[in-house]
């Protein structure tokens, strides 16, 4: 009896039903395929059309890169922002079909069932950089093809999935209609976008706009993830600052998420 209620087997057991959560969300891809496709065609169209064009008009300075290397990194960030901003919708409706009153019935440690979530909408938005990386290597932008490098994009994608639809999961538990998470969702998204360093640098934004931009996680997600896709002056530790605050403001979420979680029902 002891055994059971030791450290290793409560940390066990806690992320074998993470990971059981997580399988039990990634089924559903299997249904859906198309919705992978449909989700790709907006960064497409970034990168074909936004990309291009200011590419060719230089109207942005991006140092010894050019703008569409420069883009590609922040058009997968977004990618994988506008993804998990609205997976809090899912709960609602798992709320309304009864699903989320047997999760709470069970034995599942609530943060579990955050994480499980959170870690099922990183591994939906994998698809997302794939595409991307192909897009952008038909497009010609230079890629820093490394294993390690690729890895540690891919890392850097589920931590962002995983924060922002953490975040959107505390706004669904808050607000509990499928309207109102859409409203919010739709009003957050842009701003985070736009004051961050996805589409232009830092360097260049008035400076009330820097701060606004240097407490936006998504600006350490496009950070880490243009040093490792582009090869865009790596720095060891610029890039553990980058993965080391997306755990710590992630890491906050979800604790934050497992408190909340159960008044979705209420």
């Amino acid at each position: 009896m002891a055994l059971q209620h030791s450290p290793v087997a409560v940390t066990s057991n806690f992320f074998r039903k993470t990971f059981t959560i997580a399988e039990w969300e990634v089924r559903k891809i299997r249904h859906d395929f198309t919705d992978l496709i449909t989700r790709a065609v907006q960064p497409a169209l970034w990168l074909l059309v936004f990309g291009e064009v200011f590419t060719r008009i230089r109207a942005i300075p991006t140092g010894k890169i050019s703008y569409l290397e420069f883009m590609s990194p922040g058009i997968l960030s977004q990618s994988v922002l506008f993804i998990s901003i609205f997976a809090g919708i899912a709960i609602i409706w798992e709320r309304d079909l009864g699903v989320i009153h047997k999760f709470l019935a069970s034995p599942t440690p609530r943060g579990a069932l955050v994480l499980g979530k959170a870690l099922s909408t990183g591994i939906r938005s994998l698809p997302q950089a794939v595409v991307i990386y192909l897009l952008a290597l038909l497009l010609g932008v230079h890629m820093y093809i490394n294993p390690l490098a690729i890895l540690g994009v891919l890392v850097l994608v589920m931590m962002g999935a995983a924060c922002f639809s953490t975040l959107s999961l505390i706004i669904a538990c808050l607000l509990k209609t499928r309207d109102r998470v859409m409203g919010i969702g739709q009003v957050i998204t842009m701003p985070m976008f736009f004051a961050s360093n996805a589409i232009y640098p830092i360097a260049i934004m008035p400076s009330w706009l820097q701060v606004i931009a240097r407490i936006n996680p998504l600006t350490y997600l496009v950070d880490g993830v243009r040093m490792l896709m582009i090869g865009d002056g790596i720095s060891a530790p610029a890039l553990l600052a980058d993965f080391g605050i997306l755990f710590v403001v992630t890491t906050i979420l979800i604790i934050i998420g497992a408190q909340l979680y159960p008044r979705i029902v209420q």
